[in-house]
């Protein structure tokens, strides 16, 4: 069987995090067999589905990388061709007109309930032969097999057995003439020639009407996978009113693209006990042998690792896009600093995330900083005065400010005054920084740049200098 999958969502938000993992798998499935994957927008719920919410999903998925090989699908412009349908099944005797009102289906459903059973459609229009009623338009349902069971076949699931006295004939044409999403569905498949139907086990209750459907139009059905859902990180399922189901919420929070597919990969799909993937890899990789059954739970702390691993090796120029838009979400001015490139080059192997490199490097960027007073206390003390004075003066004499020469004279100016390089080297870091953590010393002062590292030795001198003053005033009192 040709492989050609789909992902089909409705466009009544952001693109949720579990959706990106379906999208994901059929990807995968169709790169790693050269079939074709597609995107059906299944918008119609004309209330719902706003334009804004269409162009936002496409855009989501292309930040990802997962483009589909055709156009994206409107289903609303298929409205036609789901009518046409659903009156073939009526010709064909596998569908009847139904003219129940609303009234009379409450009313139904209400006295099933009181006898204790499930409320459902009783056909009670089935097999009618008389005149229709008069000012009622009628809607369109499927007659539902007689067979005692539909059996759907799962690639996790393996046979899924229903009992067809369990199934109600499902409306195909509300009165209004609109298409119900079972019809639609089926019919946008068959068209569109997909073979995988890889979604979530949400719907997979809905694949026997959907099956019963196929096997009356006598088409056939494509393979199906249904993926246990993702929990939140305390088992519970996961809210759509948690930003952290927005999967655009983590490209905003600076964790790279491929990190994110990578991560949502493994919640559900294992290859060995492989961890860290590239896109090449997951495509070389990827299959069903590798699917698992069992629902998902989410680990931030896991994410930041993957993401920490990607960020490792991913091109600097990657790093830089994602790394000014974090500096300019802390409002800062990604011009106003050393180059892009050399941050990234800085932080690229201790840090977590882009945004976690923002932050760390907001010194780089800021015309000011805040002293951090415990680290400030701590290491600019008044012994460390004529040493710190030494090497701000030395440091202003440098002919080229690169790392190697700010390293050659901070050990110079230690040598001379009989100290080691350390003992310069935290009093200069909290001095540019305002804080006690940043990459090696050199490295530090050279992203700091000349300019905003003597102006911020010389704010550290005077605040040694006010120590200083105090101590003599607390003494003389």
């Amino acid at each position: 069987m040709s492989v050609r999958t789909r992902f089909a969502p409705s466009p009544t938000g952001v693109l949720h995090l579990g959706s990106l993992r379906t999208a994901l798998y059929n990807w995968l499935y169709a790169r790693r067999h050269g079939g074709e994957f597609l995107l059906r927008i299944e918008d119609t719920d004309r209330q719902r589905s706003l334009p804004e919410h269409i162009r936002a999903l496409v855009e989501a998925l292309q930040r990802f990388g997962l483009d589909p090989d055709e156009e994206p699908l409107l289903q609303s412009s298929r409205v036609e061709r789901h009518r046409e349908v659903a009156h073939q099944l009526l010709e064909s005797g596998s569908a009847y007109h139904c003219y129940c009102t609303p009234d009379e289906l409450a009313a139904m459903r209400e006295e099933q309930r009181a006898r204790g059973e499930v409320p459902r459609y009783d056909g009670r229009w089935r097999d009618n032969t008389g005149p229709p009623p008069a000012g009622v338009k009628p809607v369109i349902r499927f007659r539902r097999p007689d067979s005692e069971e539909v059996v759907v076949k799962d690639w996790l699931h393996g046979d899924v057995r229903y009992l067809n006295s369990q199934l109600d004939d499902l409306v195909l044409l509300r009165a209004d003439g609109s298409p119900t999403y079972h019809l639609s569905c089926v019919v946008d498949d068959e068209d569109m020639g997909v073979r995988q139907v890889i979604r979530g086990d949400d719907h997979l209750n809905n694949t026997p009407r959907q099956l019963q459907l196929i096997q009356a139009l006598g088409w056939t059905p494509p393979e199906y996978c249904h993926l246990p859902l993702l929990l939140a990180p305390d088992g519970k399922k996961l809210s759509k009113r948690d930003e952290a189901t927005d999967a655009l919420h983590y490209l905003r929070a600076g964790y790279l693209p491929d990190a994110v597919l990578n991560y949502l990969a493994r919640l559900g799909w294992s290859h060995g006990d492989q961890e860290v993937f590239t896109i090449k890899e997951l495509i070389s990789c990827f299959g069903r042998e590798g699917l698992g059954a069992s629902a998902s739970r989410l680990d931030p702390d896991k994410l930041n690792w993957i993401n920490q691993q990607h960020m490792k090796t991913a091109p600097v120029d990657v790093l830089c896009e994602g790394l000014e838009a974090q500096l300019e979400k802390i409002g800062l001015n990604p011009a106003d600093g050393p180059p892009l490139e050399k941050v990234a080059e800085a932080w690229r192997e201790r840090a977590e995330t882009l945004a976690g490199v923002a932050e760390a490097a907001r010194w780089a960027f800021s015309h000011e900083i805040e002293l951090d007073e415990k680290a400030a206390r701590k290491v600019l003390r008044p012994v460390v005065r004529e040493p710190l004075a030494a090497v701000c003066a030395a440091l202003a004499g440098l002919a080229e400010w690169t790392a190697a020469d700010i390293h050659a004279c901070i050990a110079e100016t230690a040598e001379s005054l009989g100290i080691g390089f350390g003992k310069l080297g935290q009093p200069l870091r909290v001095a540019v920084t305002g804080g006690g953590v940043s990459p090696p010393i050199d490295t530090t002062l050279y992203l700091a740049g000349r300019a905003r590292t003597l102006e911020r030795l010389d704010v550290a001198l005077g605040y040694i200098d006010a120590r200083i003053a105090a101590a003599g005033s607390a003494a003389q009192g």
